[in-house]
């Protein structure tokens, strides 16, 4: 087993009074796509949002336990949660893309940053629209507004303006759910490319897609992580019965 890049120390995580997640221990490996997989309300994305802090925004969460990240627990009070999640993007269930053009989504991070070099910032969009498998239906429409395409090609969009940055990780949260099976097609592709450099972590509900792309699969279920393996050990002989039940499509 590599080192891992990212681990989870009894992470609990409450809503008020309602604990969501339960004591998790997991320690995801670099450059490698692993699934988050488990019925709705599993605690799934609820764990995603912890490993760039975006529970941070929700008034009534309270987390105890740590996450590791380079030798330091991201929830220490010294943590600068916005360099956090340049280093661990998040793409969302719903491309988001900010209402500007093509150009101006990829480069967003790197304004921010204070890169003004047009040189550099012309590369990175040719680069990142590249990676994110959606270059050739935008070269000729770079500064057209990103909401005037379509659902798959906005999320693409919004890959590339998350790779822009040069995270270590991406995090994506359902990112075909709302997507016909052709542009779901194309993110899978580009997912199994960009392994080669990044860490990639992915909820997903649709099982064929977890066993499609992904190399490790760890299964949630009310909050718990019941089960964490290689996919095709997960997917052919799983340790727990609650983990062949799902798989198996006996409960979902």
């Amino acid at each position: 087993m590599s080192e891992a890049i990212i681990t989870a120390n009894d992470l609990h995580l409450y809503y008020s009074k309602k604990e969501a997640l339960k004591g998790i221990n997991i320690a995801l490996e670099p450059k490698k796509i692993t699934a988050l997989i488990g019925p709705s309300g599993c605690g799934k994305s609820t764990f995603l949002r912890c490993l760039n802090r975006m529970n941070d925004l929700i008034p009534t969460v309270t987390i105890t336990g740590s996450i590791n990240y380079k030798d330091e627990d991201i929830y220490a009070p010294n943590v600068d949660t916005v360099e956090l999640r340049k280093e661990i993007g998040m793409v969302f269930q719903q491309p988001n893309p900010f209402p500007f053009s093509v150009y101006d989504n990829v480069i967003y991070g790197l304004k921010l940053k204070g890169v003004k070099d047009k040189a550099i910032l012309d590369a990175t969009v040719e680069e990142c629209l590249r990676k994110a498998n959606v270059w050739e239906e935008t070269k000729d429409k770079l500064h057209t507004s990103a909401l005037s395409f379509s659902g798959g090609q906005q999320q693409r969009i919004c890959i590339a303006r998350v790779l822009a940055v040069k995270p270590d990780i991406i995090l994506l949260d359902e990112p075909t759910s709302a997507l016909d099976p052709v542009s779901s097609g194309k993110i899978e592709e580009m997912l199994l490319e960009l392994k080669e450099d990044y860490t990639i972590i992915i909820v997903t509900h649709n099982m064929q897609q977890a066993g499609r792309i992904s190399d490790k699969t760890a299964f949630f279920l009310e909050g718990e992580l019941i089960e964490y393996n290689d996919t095709k050990k997960i997917f052919t002989t799983p340790e727990k019965q609650e983990t062949e039940d799902y798989i198996s499509g006996k409960f979902g």
